[in-house]
Order: C-alpha cells, then sequence, then structure tokens
C-alpha cells in the first residue's frame, strides 16, 4: 500500500499559509502553542561492533551471525556483562540488570537532561515538570525522583513517568507534556527518554532473541518544550511549534512486540515478531492521514520527517507505504547505522541530526514517526 505524495491526504483543499493553520484547528487558537526549544542526547561509554558482539559472546551460528551482519547497524553502544576470566561473560541475574538499568538510567539521563537545559538556554532551576520515560527496567520511586535527587533540582518540580510503553513511547510522553506546556504558558518542560538496553537483553545465541540481541543499544534523549506566555510568538529559530498528534493501535498485533518474563530464562526478555515491519508499514499511512486530516496539509508539503529507528525493515516498510525517499529518512538511518534502536528515545537523536544541520526554515512542517509495543503507532505534526 503507497501514497502519491502529491495528493492531498485527505481533504482536496488548498495549502494554508503557515499563520492559517491555528485557525483551523479551535484548540490550537485557543492555547498558547508549546514550542520545541532544546534536545539533548547521552550513550552509555562503550561501543562495539556487530562484528565485535559475536565474537564477545561466541555466536557461530551462520544464521544468527547473518541478522546480526544484515542489520543495516555498524555500532552500538553497550555496557556488556563483565569477562568472567574464561574469556567469557559473567551470567548477569535479573537483580543485577535491574541495578544496571538504574545506575545506567540515571547517568545517561542526567547527561542528556543537562545537554537539553544547555541548548535551551536553561537552567536546571528553570525546570517546572520533568517526565521520565522508560521501558528497559522497572523503578519505583520512579526515574525522575532519582534525578531530581542526583541533580539536585527544586523538589517542588511537578513529575511524571511513563513506563513500560515501549518504543513509541517519546511521542506518547510528548503528546501528555504539551499539554501541560499549554496549561503553563512560559514554563519550561522536558521529557527524558533514558533507554538502558544492556540492561533488557537475554544473552544467547538462539533465533528468538537474535532479533532483539542484534538491534537494540543504549541511550538516553530529552526535548524541553515551553508554551509562549501571554501571546507572544517565539522566533521559529527557538524550535518547531507542536500543533497536532495522530494514533493508532493495532490490537489484533498485541503480542508482536511485548517485553515479559521467560520463565526458561528466569528473565524478562523482549520479543519480536518477525512479521511487525510489514504490520506497521501496512498501518503507517492510517495514521499519518489522520494526523493532516483537516489542516489543508498534503504529503508534499512536509519537508521534514523524523521516524524511530525501529530496525532496517520497519525502516523500508514506512518509507514504501508514506511514498518517502531514503534522503527523506536519513536521519533515522544514520541514527540505526551509528547507534542501533535506542527504544523510546530514538525520534530524537534523528531530530537532532536535523537540528545539526541547520536547514529548517520558518513556516516548514514535520512529522515525527514513533512505533512500538501494542502495536502502536505514534505521530506528531511540528511547525517551524
Amino acid at each position: 500500500m503507497t501514497v502519491d505524495i502529491d495528493r492531498p491526504a485527505v481533504l482536496d483543499a488548498p495549502v494554508p499559509e503557515p499563520e492559517l493553520l491555528s485557525a483551523q484547528h479551535p484548540v490550537l487558537r485557543t492555547l498558547p502553542r508549546p514550542r520545541i526549544v532544546g534536545v539533548g542526547t547521552a550513550v552509555t561509554p562503550t561501543s562495539y561492533s556487530q562484528q565485535e558482539v559475536l565474537d564477545t559472546f561466541g555466536i557461530t551460528d551462520p544464521k544468527v551471525r547473518s541478522v546480526f551482519l544484515n542489520s543495516a547497524i555498524e555500532r552500538r553502544n553497550l555496557v556488556l556483562p563483565p569477562e568472567d576470566g574464561d574469556d567469557g561473560r559473567a551470567p548477569e541475574s535479573q537483580g543485577d540488570l535491574l541495578d544496571k538499568h538504574k545506575k545506567l538510567a540515571v547517568e545517561m539521563g542526567a547527561e542528556a537532561l543537562r545537554a537539553c537545559l544547555k541548548r535551551s538556554g536553561a537552567e536546571l532551576s528553570d525546570l517546572r515538570h520533568l517526565c521520565c520515560v522508560t521501558s528497559t527496567g522497572f523503578l519505583t520511586p520512579g526515574l525522575s525522583a532519582l534525578l531530581i535527587r542526583e541533580l539536585g533540582i527544586d523538589r517542588h518540580c511537578s513529575r511524571s513517568d511513563i513506563v513500560g510503553m515501549g518504543c513509541n513511547a517519546g511521542l506518547n510522553a510528548l503528546n501528555v507534556v504539551a499539554g501541560w506546556s499549554a496549561a503553563h504558558p512560559g514554563d519550561l518542560a522536558v521529557v527524558l527518554c533514558a533507554e538502558a538496553c544492556s540492561a533488557a537483553y537475554t544473552m544467547d545465541s538462539t533465533m528468538r532473541t537474535a532479533v532483539v540481541n542484534s538491534l537494540f543499544g543504549d541511550g538516553a534523549a530529552a526535548v524541553a518544550l515551553r508554551a509562549d506566555a501571554d501571546g507572544a510568538t517565539a522566533a521559529a529559530s527557538e524550535g518547531p511549534a507542536v500543533l497536532k498528534f495522530a494514533s493508532c493501535i493495532i490490537p489484533e498485533a498485541i503480542d508482536a512486540m511485548r517485553y515479559d518474563w521467560d520463565r526458561t530464562q528466569g528473565r524478562f526478555s523482549f520479543f519480536l515478531d518477525p512479521q511487525i515491519p510489514y504490520v506497521v508499514g501496512a498501518h503507517a499511512e492510517i495514521v499519518v492521514d489522520r494526523l493532516l486530516s483537516g489542516t489543508g496539509l498534503r504529503y508534499s508539503d512536509i519537508g521534514h520527517w523524523v521516524v524511530h529507528s525501529g530496525g532496517k525493515k520497519v525502516i523500508d516498510a514506512v518509507v514504501v507505504n508514506l511514498g518517502l525517499t531514503r534522503h527523506d529518512v536519513r536521519h533515522t538511518i544514520g541514527v540505526l547505522r551509528d547507534q542501533g534502536n535506542v527504544s523510546s528515545g530514538s525520534f530524537l537523536f534523528s531530530y537532532e541530526r536535523l537540528l545539526e544541520e541547520g536547514i529548517a526554515r520558518p513556516g516548514e512542517y514535520g512529522v515525527f514517526v514513533t512505533m512500538g509495543p501494542g502495536s502502536t503507532i505514534e505521530t506528531a505534526l511540528v511547525q517551524w
């Protein structure tokens, strides 16, 4: 299923001038527009090639090796188990993995948050809401509380934690925090995605785990939002305004991506159905059409596409079904190549690369797309 990128997504209406889009959406007309004012990323210190991972764990099965070596991933940041003294790696219990998750999420999260605030021209003392996203471990109290203690953030900073939603969760969080930002104009909010994927692996040489073990890397990414106060219009150079969200869950594929207890291994284990790229691809057009519905925008009016780096086949399926080019998803491809899939923060790694290009111009539109368990596709429409 493909689309003609020159046709209107839903309506056969003329493309509105940028300043007129809000007039077509009563919510956007009555509430201040949240604007993305900064982004920052962080990874763990050790990076491995796919060949190095295979060698480290002594994986010799040709089929499993092929999954690793044909993944379009060159390197990933990982914290592997310590060496056991016999040219192998010491086994990690579920308790060890939870400890690893806590340590890495706090370390990477703090680094990404500081980088995001620096790019925003803000300080920790300016932060009024912190939303933390993770799916690679469970913490109570949540990561937001741990970071407030670790960094000395004001104890009165409001906070939220989104746990277990998976790779799509960064946009779920952005949706919620954009609402908070609109209700608190002038106040700074941050969404922080911290995914210690090294703490979510079941290390063996089976085909069931091969796709997962070949794909994910450690990473954290933070994005800062602030709504224009008192009707003021922020400069587009500060970042794009968040205009609209659209979601699509595919209940019949709810078990196609899951992180649950593996009784054989005695730990949590992530599972990816081999058919998931095609399931996601077949539904991508539906949700993007819904996102653009009522805006008068065509696919060809979208100047910037920021897509989750879910894997080579997932990216290919989205490209085909949305009628995109490889250039449209160049940042997504680059993040997959250099970092692997860093789960909920992946799209922010791509967004950071887009910003570093410095090519977005006032009035241009962008679409963010993330995919994850449920199976779920999340989208957002932004405008510089």
